[in-house]
């Protein structure tokens, strides 16, 4: 099929172009959010291919797979043909409800003829999607292979602009953690973020790696800490978990069902993470067998031909 898609989320589309079709990435002049093209950090396959607004108006389209609320209006004026009517059309809601979350409403909520995709069973239970079909396809991730060697003895930390984001990101919980492991904290907006938490950089470090560099900084340190409270299901902590590398997570939204027992400590409780935390940076042995299991957990249920068979399914049955 022609798929019709904006490069919103980077990670995920990864993914989703590794199927066997045609992806079409609006591309705009000065390349602004509705026009990025093809990825510059991330190796894209040939069969997503660069089209600008004018090309759109006459391409072949099958498919077009929507991920903002206003690309459905943005997809009508840019092809010409109307999402869900003229075109099958599919939204994918990345995030959990921003507000009240079992109150929050869902954008598409009031339509019936574009379903509205999950990537997590949480967020299809939270967001109000009123009378719009629905569906999960987990999360698939591109193997990036067994590269843990933990010979940094530090915790590996991702999220995108800690300050700002505050207690959504778990930031005020990094000073705690902080005196138990020493934190390397990756990510874009992380600028400035241990004068924040008034840690010195012996307790926390934070830089924004290229993500050709990110694995690999990731592998070599001892385990990954994921303190966030409200998020989908971060993708940093799967691909920490397909690295090979032990995690201590936070027990909300959809993380239990990523981390089995075995695979990391997942839990509400401070002092158990905390305590998790220290095991992990003083036995590396213990370290690398939670690491060895979060791998194979990971590799079953996130695996990239399951998370596109499930697309190419739910494709077809749109399509259809």
């Amino acid at each position: 099929m022609n798929i019709l898609v904006w490069h919103v989320h980077g990670s995920w589309l990864t993914s989703f172009l590794r199927g066997g079709h045609t992806y079409l990435l609006p591309v705009t002049a000065d390349r602004d959010g509705d026009g990025l093209g093809r990825a510059r950090t991330w190796n894209w396959p040939e069969s997503a291919r660069e089209v600008s607004p004018a090309q759109l108006r006459e391409a072949d389209i099958d498919l077009m797979v929507l991920q903002r609320p206003h690309e459905p209006e943005l997809a009508r004026r840019w092809t010409g043909r109307t999402p869900g009517r003229d075109v099958p059309a599919v939204y994918v809601e990345h995030n959990t409800p921003d507000g009240p979350a079992e109150h929050t409403r869902h954008p598409l909520a009031d339509r019936s003829d574009i379903p509205v995709v999950h990537v997590t069973h949480f967020n299809r239970l939270m967001w109000d999607t009123g009378k719009a079909p629905t569906a999960v396809v987990e999360h698939g991730i591109v193997d990036p292979g067994p590269r843990w060697t933990g010979d940094i003895e530090r915790a590996a930390v991702v999220v995108n602009e800690p300050v700002r984001r505050g207690r959504t990101t778990g930031t005020d919980l990094l000073p705690g953690f902080a005196r138990e492991v020493p934190l390397d904290v990756f990510g874009m907006g992380t600028e400035g973020l241990p004068e924040h938490l008034g840690l010195s950089p012996g307790r926390c470090r934070a830089r924004d790696l290229p993500q050709s560099a990110l694995h690999g900084a990731m592998a070599r340190r001892r385990l990954y800490l994921h303190p966030v409270r409200w998020t989908s299901l971060g993708l940093s902590l799967l691909e920490a978990m397909f690295l090979g590398m032990p995690v201590v997570a936070l027990d909300t939204t959809e993380a239990r069902e990523a981390v089995p027992p075995g695979a990391g400590v997942v839990s509400n409780r401070p002092e158990v993470l905390r305590e998790a935390v220290r095991r992990l940076l003083a036995d590396r042995a213990h370290a690398q067998v939670t690491g060895a299991a979060a791998r194979a957990a990971v590799l079953e249920r996130y695996g990239l031909r399951r998370f596109l068979d499930d697309w190419d399914q739910l494709m077809k049955e749109v399509v259809r």
